[in-house]
């Protein structure tokens, strides 16, 4: 007897309708990939062939074990495709980060610039072993300022915070408990600037009185009387780097008065005076490198010009005249290792001076040991020039060059701050055109290479700060908000809005967010 078949299922209706066909598996083509490095552009390992739907993580895995380094620890890397010349639109972002997969970001990309037929130039940048986390809510409005404030700086470490004000104060504010710790009273005018020194040990203020100050951060008591000399008001500090002098570090003040003055903090003297400029000087940096690798002084002025000096009696060495209105930013690649000195994202604090200096030169050492120190000027005729002039640590005279490496042009209005990422890859500049602009300064090809303009303030952008890993921008505006922008994307991370009018100053350590504004309150951000 034949078995008899059960009779068929009755198909499922769902409202209705039959269930849809299951879709065939899409079969993922296969590519061609050559890595490079980013740095210099040279090959990572042979092309390989595979798969394009590879996720990113899988990516980094296979460099990981393409590398020929015999360490053992696991490097995170970030990967982008530049887009070649006929494919970038105008003001668009000249290149694909891969942040899902090839297939995905780069196969499938508006653009069409790539078929699966091509060998992809896969750039691969290291990134920063520690991750930073994106803050996103305010943790604390703390205020006590009774007018606006005008600067706001953490301490090295990020445990203290300092700001200054037009009510002629610095206060300290504990970060611990997010309250305020000391009022610092002594200027007769508004605090424009405030500086802290490398090791934590002392602060510096400059004021509207052309008065210069030291404090002691842990007392709160001023360290000595006033550091009286300028005629007009100072603009801007900037201390030696404590790889060059641990122990008792220089300050160097520049002043609207057109001249920088350098004093010992030990004995509060005035040690040298730089005339020369013969307008208002804006910015003072202090370099680590410079000749012999003695340390030398940038200066930017209202009379067009940028001056260099050689840190030890205050020799000029340069003057860089390219610019065509006021120079009113400078920015060093060795800003943020200038600036920490011997702390780094572990925490360890040094034991001694000598300690400290060592930790603060190998830091140093291994950033221009990838790129010499670049320095990236910003002025009024809404342009920024690339200059590196010691072509490395122990220049000879002339080995660097006194013609910028480049020029970069884009914002439409005045250029208000300019920023180098504390890895030295990238360059960001803000502007009065509300737009800020990111700059490739790798080292690969071509240095200040245009990446993209993030978009998204609706007011002029007064200053920037980068995360640690150097993975984040923050920016403060005209417009009343602060904005943390995603470098995968060049789109907004995260909005912060709760000030109630404009916001002067940013900072940005560890996963804490400082602003500060014309509404009179300090707010601090938190993950």
């Amino acid at each position: 007897m034949a078995t008899l078949l059960p009779p068929p299922k009755r198909p499922k209706l769902y409202h209705g309708v039959a269930e849809p066909e299951p879709e065939p598996l899409k079969v993922s083509p296969n590519v061609v990939v050559q890595f490079v490095n980013e740095h210099d552009g040279t090959p990572i390992a042979p092309a390989v062939n595979l798969p394009a739907n590879v996720a990113r993580e899988g990516l980094e895995v296979l460099v990981n074990q393409l590398r020929t380094k015999d360490d053992d620890e696991h490097v995170p890397f970030a990967f982008h495709v530049a887009l070649p010349e006929e494919a970038t639109k105008p003001d668009a972002p000249t290149r694909i980060v891969i942040s899902k997969s090839i297939e995905v970001d780069v196969l499938a990309h508006a653009s069409h610039a790539f078929s699966e037929e091509d060998v992809l130039v896969v750039r691969c940048a290291p990134q920063s072993v520690f991750k930073v986390r994106p803050a996103t809510r305010c943790s604390a409005t703390l205020s006590g300022h009774s007018s606006p404030i005008l600067c706001a700086s953490f301490s090295p470490t990020g445990n203290l915070l300092a700001t200054g004000s037009g009510d002629t104060h610095v206060r300290l504010w504990d970060l611990y408990t997010e309250t305020p710790s000391h009022t610092l009273t002594g200027h007769t005018g508004w605090v424009l600037c405030v500086e802290w020194d490398p090791l934590e040990r002392k602060l510096a203020s400059g004021g509207h009185d052309g008065h210069v100050r030291l404090w002691d951060p842990k007392t709160g008591k001023p360290l000595g009387d006033a550091m009286k000399g300028h005629s007009k008001w100072v603009t801007s500090l900037a201390w030696e780097p404590i790889h060059l002098n641990p122990s008792t570090p220089r300050l160097a003040s520049s002043s609207k008065d057109g001249t920088v003055r350098v004093w010992s903090t030990a004995t509060r003297k005035l040690e040298y005076a730089l005339g020369g400029h013969t307008a208002s000087v804006n910015v003072v940096k202090w370099g680590g490198g410079g000749l012999n690798g003695h340390g030398v002084l940038y200066t930017a002025s209202s009379d067009r010009t940028v001056r260099v000096w050689d840190a030890r009696g205050g020799k000029q060495l340069h003057i860089l005249k390219d610019h065509a209105h006021w120079v009113t930013t400078l920015a060093l690649n060795t800003d943020f290792v200038l600036r920490t000195g011997p702390f780094d994202h572990t925490g360890k604090r040094p034991s001694s001076d000598e300690e400290a200096q060592a930790l603060a030169l190998k830091r140093y050492t291994a950033l221009v040991s990838r790129t010499p120190e670049l320095l990236i000027s910003g002025s009024d005729d809404h342009t920024l020039f690339l200059w590196s002039l010691f072509a490395s640590s122990n220049a000879e005279p002339g080995g660097g060059k006194t013609k910028p490496l480049t020029r970069l042009t884009g914002h439409q209005r005045q250029v208000s701050h300019v920023a180098f990422s504390p890895d030295g890859r990238w360059a960001a500049s803000a502007g009065w055109d509300s737009a800020v602009r990111l700059w490739d300064c790798s080292g690969a090809g071509q240095l200040g290479k245009f990446v993209a303009t993030l978009r998204g303030h609706v007011g002029a952008v007064y200053r920037l700060a980068w995360s640690a890993d150097s993975r984040m921008l923050v920016s403060a505006s005209k417009d009343a908000t602060v904005k943390i922008w995603d470098l995968k994307t060049y789109k907004i991370k995260s909005d912060l809005p709760g000030h109630t009018d404009e916001v002067y100053c940013v900072d940005f350590v560890a996963d804490k967010v400082v602003s500060g504004g014309r509404d009179r309150t300090v707010k601090i951000w938190k993950n």
